[in-house]
C-alpha cells in the first residue's frame, strides 16, 4: 500500500482553506491544520473527524509540532500573508510541493497588485527556489467544492507548474476533490490563471453569480 501525503494547511480555517481541507479530508491523506482562528480551526478539526472517523489530521500551531513531516504545502492564505510563512518553513518546505492558491488582486477589483511580467506563483518561486511551486485551486471558487459540478457541468481546476511529476501529484489531488484537472502549462501561466479569476470575479459581481461558478473548456 502507498504510504500516505503529508499535507499541511495554511490558513485552513478560512473559507478557501476549509473548502479545500474538507474535500481533500477524503482522500489518501495525512492532514496539518493551522490558522490564526483557534475556535473555527478546532471546529473544522471536529467537522472532517465525524465525516471520516479514520483520518489522521490534527491542529498545530507550527510544523515543528507535527508528528509528520509535510510532502504538500497549501498557502490558503492572501498572497499579502506569504512572505511571512516562507520565513518559517523555507528549510521545512525544500524538495517538497508547495500549492499556491493566491490571486494578488487590489482592493476594488480592478486589477492585480502584481507587477506585469510575473505572477504570485512565481513570486512565491522565488522565495523558496527550492521548492516546487504549482499554481492549483486559484480558479476556483470555496463554494465549488461543495458544488463541483455546475449547471451539469465538471468544474475545471486549471494547474501551473515546472516540475511535471509535481503537477502530476497535484492533479491527482484534484480528482479527490471532485474537479476536472487542466495541466495549463508551466508556472508562468499561472499569470493568465491570475488574470482569469480576475475577469471572474469581476463577471461574478456584475452578474449575480453567488460565488458559485467556474471557468470551464468545452470541446469535442
Amino acid at each position: 500500500m502507498e504510504a500516505k501525503q503529508t499535507v499541511a494547511v495554511f490558513g485552513a480555517s478560512g473559507s478557501m482553506g476549509s473548502a479545500i481541507t474538507k474535500s481533500i479530508a477524503k482522500g489518501p491523506y495525512r492532514l496539518l491544520l493551522m490558522s490564526n482562528e483557534a475556535g473555527k480551526l478546532q471546529k473544522l478539526h471536529w467537522d472532517i473527524s465525524k465525516e471520516y472517523p479514520g483520518i489522521e489530521a490534527e491542529v498545530i500551531q507550527t510544523l515543528i509540532d507535527a508528528r509528520w513531516k509535510a510532502d504538500i504545502f497549501i498557502f490558503a492564505v492572501p498572497y499579502s500573508s506569504e512572505a511571512d510563512i516562507v520565513a518559517e518553513i523555507k528549510d521545512l518546505a525544500e524538495g517538497k510541493i508547495v500549492i499556491s492558491i493566491a490571486n494578488p488582486i487590489n482592493k476594488d477589483l480592478s486589477g492585480l497588485v502584481t507587477k506585469s511580467g510575473t505572477s504570485a506563483a512565481e513570486e512565491l518561486q522565488k522565495l523558496l527556489p527550492s521548492s516546487k511551486v504549482v499554481k492549483a485551486f486559484n480558479t476556483t471558487f470555496a463554494a465549488d467544492f461543495t458544488h463541483p459540478v455546475i449547471d451539469g457541468k465538471q468544474v475545471d481546476c486549471f494547474i501551473a507548474g515546472d516540475d511535471e511529476q509535481s503537477v502530476k501529484t497535484v492533479s491527482e489531488m484534484i480528482k479527490t476533490v471532485e474537479f476536472n484537472p487542466i495541466i495549463a502549462g508551466g508556472l508562468q501561466v499561472s499569470r493568465t490563471l491570475e488574470h482569469m479569476q480576475l475577469l471572474l470575479m469581476q463577471l461574478g459581481l456584475k452578474y449575480n453569480y453567488n460565488w458559485l461558478a467556474g471557468w470551464k473548456i468545452l470541446h469535442n
